[in-house]
């Protein structure tokens, strides 16, 4: 597909389940665009995943635009060729004018629209629409710089094999470390994991999948406006927990009983040592309190409705950390995989639309800018928007206002007007 001099009425950069989605919205409005995507159709799906990741949420969660998940496991979750099937089947049930393989390195403002150079031209677009998910730069702590053995971050992470023999650090306990780590050790590796705040929640509570009771409790509806402090809300760690073999609880205790080397944060490497602080029995006990108090909120939620639910036990601790903190010898660990987690880099957007902190300042998706939208987003509106089951009703939104953005633009005689204060960025 030509790129070079082209220009659209609407250019949607980004080809994920957030670029196709809009691009779906759009063409069954008829309005006129094109996706840019850096690699092929859900390229980050391909390219930065292990080999055994696979979805937390169940499939029946998949619901793009058009089309909601109708294979033989609602209750399953995809493995990562199935997840680059379902969307190479969503591309081919509409067929998307996606240009593959072109990668967007400046936006700019135009009068009337906006300039997009890429690495295969200059097009210009009317509106735009920034699908590139929040997950762009990995964030490596410096001290991965004094550890002198072989480390990469999860994002390179492909399988234990490729990993040097011998023992594995895994540092941050998020969604990625947790399943890596248990990747590793399932494999037979010695794995140390440094264990951070992050909380966990259960996969089933009193037979049901936890995301079912949550979603017939309206959390991944509840928009962020609704919180008092959405800033907060959206720095939050996700829950750990897999969809792994069906699906199961991530038990770091169970973990450390059957052999895992627990420790707390990484806080140093000092004479050839590694450091970690003395908060590993904190951390867990929070996690554990989290997903116990989902637990309660389910419970109510059950007694409320009178919903017929089997009982069941609660979780009981099966292995505590022994007090203060730990250290390692440099030379016990074979390679490091840092699941310490990534930052938005925006910095090739030169329109004047971000917070203080670089975050896109928008309500839904909409920024101040006319004509210049965002998608995908963790809680952009809701939990759901950054998932599977939450970015198709933003499009939906989004094309709404790009709907109405043209109507303005034919309604004036001289074109859309933007005001030369906003120009030049």
């Amino acid at each position: 597909m030509r790129v070079d001099g082209t220009a659209h009425p609407v250019v949607v950069i980004g080809g994920g389940q957030a670029g196709l989605s809009m691009s779906h919205c759009l063409t069954r409005l008829g309005i006129g665009h094109v996706v840019l995507e850096r690699g092929r159709v859900g390229e980050s799906w391909r390219s930065r995943r292990w080999d055994s990741f696979c979805l937390v949420t169940p499939n029946w969660q998949c619901d793009l635009p058009g089309y909601p998940y109708q294979g033989g496991e609602p209750d399953g979750f995809m493995v990562r060729a199935e997840i680059v099937s379902y969307l190479e089947g969503y591309a081919a049930s509409f067929a998307p004018p996606v240009a593959e393989h072109v990668t967007a390195s400046r936006l700019t403002a135009l009068e009337g629209g906006f300039a997009v150079t890429t690495d295969r031209g200059v097009l210009t677009a009317g509106q735009v629409v920034v699908a590139t998910g929040p997950y762009q730069t990995p964030v490596l702590p410096r001290v991965a710089e004094r550890l002198g053995v072989p480390s990469l971050h999860s994002d390179a992470y492909r399988s234990p094999a490729g990993l040097p023999e011998g023992p594995v650090l895994v540092v941050g306990s998020g969604q990625s470390g947790c399943q890596i780590a248990e990747d590793l050790f399932l494999a037979g590796r010695t794995v140390h994991l440094a264990v951070g705040s992050a909380p966990r929640v259960a996969r089933r509570y009193r037979g049901r999948d936890v995301v079912e009771w949550l979603d017939l409790m309206g959390y991944y509806d509840r928009p962020i406006t609704e919180f008092d402090d959405p800033d907060a809300v959206r720095s939050r760690a996700n829950h750990y927990v897999t969809g792994r073999d069906g699906g199961r609880d991530i038990d770091l205790r169970a973990f450390a009983r059957d052999g895992m080397r627990l420790h707390g944060r990484l806080t140093g490497i000092t004479g050839g040592l590694l450091e970690f602080a003395d908060d590993l029995a904190a951390n867990l006990d929070h996690a554990d309190a989290v997903s116990e108090g989902v637990k309660d909120s389910i419970d109510a939620y059950i007694a409320s409705n009178g919903i017929p639910a089997p009982a069941e036990e609660r979780y009981v601790p099966v292995w505590r950390p022994p007090p203060g903190p730990s250290r390692v010898r440099a030379e016990e660990i074979a390679s490091v995989v840092w699941c310490t987690g990534f930052r938005r880099d925006h910095s090739w957007i030169r329109v004047p639309v971000f917070d203080g902190t670089g975050y896109p300042a928008h309500t839904r998706g909409v920024t101040r800018w006319p004509g210049l939208y965002f998608l995908g987003l963790p809680w952009q509106h809701t939990w759901g928007s950054g998932r599977f089951s939450g970015v198709g009703r933003d499009a939906e939104h989004l094309a709404g206002h790009v709907s109405a953005h043209l109507a303005g633009q034919a309604s004036k005689d001289s074109g859309y007007y933007v005001h030369p204060e906003l120009l030049g960025t």
